[in-house]
């Protein structure tokens, strides 16, 4: 390339920056409002929050939404559960990390590790599809604790028995 183009390049990327401010806004700017719609519902007694996960971890955000609003959900007073199935079995391993399992290759890679554990510790209860597992060659022993390993006909009927229980059933899906 001549020195003629490379100049103007620079000239164009001096123009373009300065077209605009970059930001323009001061960190901790606020850009959107906070008005909540709906009221801050609550459990009432008895009722649960049932969330099935057909999602791979790390290839969108879903699965791991879905164990935050499960959480949530569990923190205002539901019964709270989450069944992995499918692809989604990958979510409760513990044997996930680089170079060594429980390490992070790059930042949050960890994140829902740490979320279904914290989810476990306050009363969740995380269901594991053990088919799901097998299609993937992942070991039932390399379940995060506390994750149930089950049979794969309890999808279908952990969902009936949810929703008998009048549930709000979260059904997330990605492939």
């Amino acid at each position: 390339m001549s020195d003629d183009i490379e100049t103007t390049i620079t000239e164009n990327i001096a123009t373009s920056l300065a077209e605009i401010a970059h930001p323009s806004l001061p960190k901790g700017s606020n850009i959107y409002g906070s008005t909540k719609i709906f009221p801050d519902y609550q459990a009432e007694p008895g009722q649960s929050y049932f969330t099935l996960v057909h999602g791979i971890a790390h290839e969108s955000s879903v699965s791991f939404v879905a164990i935050l609003q499960a959480t949530r959900a569990l923190r205002k007073g539901f019964e709270s559960a989450i069944y992995f199935y499918g692809p989604g079995a990958m979510n409760a391993m513990a044997t996930r990390g680089f170079p060594t399992t429980g390490d992070s290759a790059f930042p949050g890679e960890q994140n829902i590790n740490g979320s279904l554990e914290t989810f476990i510790k306050e009363g969740g209860k995380v269901f594991v599809c053990r088919f799901g597992l097998s299609l993937h060659g992942l070991r039932e022993e390399d379940l995060i604790e506390g994750a149930i390993p089950a049979h794969p006909l309890d999808v279908q009927d952990a969902l009936i028995h949810y929703a008998r229980k009048g549930a709000i059933i979260n059904s997330t899906y990605n492939f």
